[in-house]
């Protein structure tokens, strides 16, 4: 819901790669909220979308083209047809890549110490400083590298307590396991200190109280 709340209209304009040809009736899709449209006969669309969204360009006869999102300035965009590709080497970004992009562009434009400026940084240089504590950009990238952080910790945490982990231990059926895992999630910090005999016990443990627990309302987590 905040998420939302925040959004606002990003505009921009598609262009044909190496031309100053608009590109029209090319849909856009943002990722994470899921809004699309689609742009007009001069190429220009406008979309919801926060910094920290990645936008799907795609239209027939041009290779699909995704941005991330690091500010509410109008976007300019290319699209290379299909017939100017090359050969192509495909690898797959995961979302932790996709993140670490994004603030490498951040990086790029100037924006020192992912938004977060040490004491001094005024004194050494006053104009970098200043711009690090009060500027839009660093505002952004102080506010994407928490959400960041964030998810980076929820990644860790899927890649040891999953699906099929919990469902082999709990031997829960399908319509259960996921809402014993989201009851009984493990933290961050837990979990970082858990060998995999610990995380064993704890989902073992958990599941017990989650099938006495299973008639009464609002389960309640127990770490």
């Amino acid at each position: 819901m905040a998420s939302a709340q925040l959004a606002t209209a990003l505009k921009g304009v598609i262009l044909k790669e190496r031309t100053t040809t608009r590109a029209a009736e090319v849909r856009v899709t943002n990722l994470q909220n899921k809004a699309i449209v689609q742009s007009d006969n001069l190429g220009f669309f406008s979309i919801l979308a926060n910094v920290g969204d990645t936008l799907l360009f795609t239209k027939t006869g041009y290779a699909d083209q995704k941005i991330a999102i690091t500010s509410t300035q109008d976007l300019i965009v290319r699209m290379m047809t299909n017939t100017e590709l090359g050969p192509v080497v495909i690898r797959g970004t995961t979302k932790k890549q996709e993140m670490q992009e994004t603030m490498d562009i951040y990086r790029s434009k100037g924006i020192y110490f992912n938004g977060k400026p040490p004491a001094l940084a005024a004194v050494a240089s006053p104009i970098t400083g200043l711009y690090e504590l009060f500027g839009k950009g660093p505002g952004q990238a102080r506010r994407f590298s928490n959400y960041m952080q964030k998810e980076s910790k929820e990644i860790e945490i899927d890649k040891r307590y999953n699906k099929a982990l919990v469902k082999r231990i709990t031997e829960l059926p399908d319509e259960d396991v996921d809402k014993f895992m989201l009851a009984y999630r493990p933290a961050y910090d837990d979990l970082k200190k858990w060998t995999d005999y610990d995380l064993i016990v704890f989902i073992k443990k958990s599941a017990a109280s989650y099938k006495d627990a299973k008639d009464t309302p609002g389960l309640q987590r127990l770490y």
